[in-house]
């Protein structure tokens, strides 16, 4: 990065705040630039990329006030590398920051309220920089990371504890501890059943793991009319969403789609995507759902939609390179990432650039006889799955493709995988939650690898899981 910084290729902030560019005062606003004056250091900028994206120019453009005219601002408060991290971050790039970096980029994002720089800061989140991203976004009053950072601190207390109680203030450690941390929670592939179907209707359960006891306990019963078989399910902003799915031996598609809120205890019908579907991948980022590939009448498809949760709608999104079913797919640093196969014994990594609306090829991997059948995202790592050699699936192989570097490295060892427990996982903070009927296990993920770390009961269902973390009310783990 360097201190005279340009514009971004299409100049927009990519937050769908276009129609907030044009300000009330001024005309051939949008070709024009600004010079920006922090300390010593001068950036020329265009001026309709710092009104879409920061809410400090915004207002100053909209103000009217004499500063609406000047070709050159001086802003005081700030340190020259916290606006050149800003800027970084407004044209796409991903900064990696150290200690003094996160202090100054939090001080500007606070500042001039750069909600694309506050995401990125969430997103780096780590056990590393979690202390000090937590009281600097309490100093600087930038909200979204302060509760962002609590939350994490809170999934890892046992292991920071001693740390938090040595370092930080108690009012902020009193605002960890009223916090409630995920708990791991899982349930079984089950189909729709009737009224009068009261014995199947009792199994279908979604249930969480009590670590403290090491028991499963139901959390919630499935609605009647819900299907988890070949259903696409994800948990968003801390509500659990199904789609899709089948019932019946013919894979007969459910049309009926599911939310369930932990505050009060309720599941709610949404509205089905506009291609019925089962078989399909589900994530969901920034306040949407993607419904990603699948089936409908034993058709792979390849067409992808988008859930907005605030207006309930679907909306078709660029179809995926090519059709696929059940691909395994991941979230990593707010972006999404699906693997598709492709003959002979290649998986692609492609991410979804929501700004652009297409499909980009990350990585490829080639191994013998072998293909990715789960993705996890940790940090800037994917960490991908793959059976082992001559169709083993009683082992399963990893590898580690960084972000950050491009690189691709392969973990050490077999990693057991009986009955399917490495084909669904979980991260929380630096933990990784696998389960089968047998055993749930929690692996440390130390540096990129992931080392054994303790084993609890198993999940007591056969046949296919979907796992995910949800924090839960005091009311519904005491009752």
């Amino acid at each position: 990065m360097s201190a005279h910084s340009s514009e971004s290729e299409d100049g927009s902030s990519g937050d769908g705040s276009e129609e907030k560019g044009l300000p009330c005062c001024g005309s051939g606003l949008t070709s024009a630039k600004l010079t920006v004056v922090v300390g010593d250091s001068h950036f020329s900028e265009e001026k309709t990329l710092l009104i879409q994206s920061c809410d400090y120019f915004r207002a100053l453009y909209r103000s009217g006030m004499k500063e609406c005219h000047q070709e050159e601002i001086h802003l005081k408060c700030l340190h020259a590398r916290g606006f050149l991290i800003a800027m970084a971050v407004l044209r796409g790039e991903m900064p990696v920051l150290d200690g003094d970096d996160i202090v100054e980029a939090i001080e500007c994002a606070a500042f001039l309220q750069v909600a694309p720089l506050t995401k990125h800061l969430i997103n780096l989140i780590d056990s590393d920089n979690c202390l000090l991203m937590y009281h600097t976004a309490a100093t600087f009053g930038l909200m979204d990371l302060y509760h962002a950072a609590a939350l994490y601190i809170r999934n890892m207390y046992a292991d920071l504890e001693v740390e938090v109680r040595k370092s930080l203030p108690s009012e902020l450690i009193s605002y960890v501890e009223s916090l409630t941390a995920s708990v791991f929670v899982a349930v079984g592939a089950h189909v729709t059943c009737g009224m009068d179907e009261t014995v199947h209707a009792a199994c279908r359960t979604v249930c969480y793991l009590d670590e403290t006891r090491n028991n499963w306990k139901v959390l919630t019963d499935l609605p009647l009319e819900a299907s988890t078989s070949m259903a696409g399910v994800t948990v968003l902003d801390n509500k659990l969403y199904i789609v899709g799915g089948v019932h019946g031996v013919h894979k007969q598609v459910v049309d009926s789609c599911f939310c369930y809120s932990v505050d009060n205890n309720t599941w709610i019908r949404i509205s089905g995507p506009g291609q019925l579907r089962y078989n399909l991948s589900l994530v969901g980022v920034d306040g949407r759902l993607y419904a990603i590939g699948g089936e409908y009448e034993h058709t792979v498809m390849s067409s992808v939609e988008t859930y907005n949760v605030k207006t309930g709608r679907w909306a078709f999104a660029a179809h995926l390179p090519r059709p696929a079913a059940g691909a395994a797919c991941t979230k990593a640093m707010s972006r999404i990432f699906v693997c598709l196969w492709k003959p002979m014994e290649t998986s692609e990594i492609y991410e979804y650039v929501s700004k652009k609306d297409e499909w980009q090829l990350v990585t490829t991997l080639i191994r013998h006889q072998s293909y990715v059948h789960c993705m996890v995202g940790h940090r800037d790592n994917l960490y991908v799955v793959r059976n082992g050699p001559s169709d083993d699936f009683l082992r399963c192989l990893m590898d580690c493709y960084d972000l950050s570097s491009g690189q691709w490295s392969s973990l050490p060892g077999h990693f057991a995988n009986s009955r399917g427990s490495l084909f669904t996982a979980v991260v929380r903070g630096d933990s990784v939650f696998t389960l089968n009927r047998s055993m749930t296990l929690e692996y440390a993920v130390d540096g990129k690898n992931w080392k054994p770390r303790r084993h609890m009961k198993g999940f007591p269902r056969s046949g296919s899981v979907w796992t995910f973390l949800l924090r839960l009310p005091d009311a519904l783990i005491l009752r």
